[in-house]
């Protein structure tokens, strides 16, 4: 790319990304996503960072994530760093679930990765460090209930 980076644009695809995710338009955060994409929930309990498709992430969050009426991730201080055609950000992160008057809140913090392609910024990597978590920690499983059609 000879363009000037625009900070701007990277700050959005991040945002595009998380707002596709709550509003569950998977083929809007999948444009927004590199393949492979380098997903890292570790901190959080989940196994190794890894490579993986697009698509097969989304599919699944899409067969958990609609299981709460509402998901809400609020982001926050983010701190931006481009060279060239990469960059790197990092930003709070308060993701907040939601089934009837039941809420489950977790907070830390993202650590991003982005590459300007012709189409615009793409995240390449989200890793995710794990600062605390509050309210019912039980609603993970009455979400997947319900996608199961059990809840």
């Amino acid at each position: 790319m000879t363009a000037t980076p625009d900070p701007l644009a990277a700050a959005n695809a991040i945002a595009r990304f998380f707002a596709a995710v709550d509003d569950r338009r998977w083929s809007d955060a999948e444009a927004v996503m590199s393949d492979p994409f380098h997903l890292d929930y570790s901190s959080f309990g989940a196994g190794p960072g890894a490579d993986r498709a697009p698509k097969d992430i989304l599919q699944g969050w899409s067969q958990f994530l609609p299981g709460f009426e509402h998901t809400h991730h609020q982001l926050g201080n983010l701190d931006l760093a481009i060279d060239g055609d990469s960059a790197r950000a990092q930003c709070y992160g308060t993701a907040t679930h939601v089934i009837g008057d039941r809420v489950w809140t977790v907070v830390g913090v993202y650590h991003l990765t982005l590459r300007r392609a012709e189409q615009g910024w793409k995240l390449t990597g989200n890793r995710f460090a794990f600062k605390y978590q509050s309210g019912d920690t039980d609603l993970p499983a009455e979400a997947q209930k319900r996608m199961v059609g059990e809840g």
